[in-house]
């Protein structure tokens, strides 16, 4: 039963490594567009998402990156964000 829990849980984490070697402005081909990086926070949002799909789960990982990527914005300042 484990294992029917663990199958989206792990494809979305590949799905946001594929979209880290790709397409991402921080870890992909555009990283040498923006040598210092993209994005504001500390970890970006896609290894944060990674992070918190890894240590919470599918729904509650995947509650987490939605929540920080909704942060994502000209009002806010960005920075550490464990």
């Amino acid at each position: 039963m484990n294992f029917l829990f663990r199958v989206p849980q792990r494809a979305s984490m590949q799905l946001i490594r594929l979209y880290q070697k790709t397409i991402s402005p921080d870890h992909g081909f555009f990283r040498g567009v923006f040598p210092f990086g993209y994005c504001k926070f500390q970890p970006s949002c896609s290894e944060y998402g990674y992070q918190a799909l890894a240590r919470h789960g599918f729904v509650v990982g995947w509650l987490k990156a939605l929540w920080r990527i909704m942060r994502c914005n000209p009002f806010t300042r960005g920075g550490a964000d464990p």
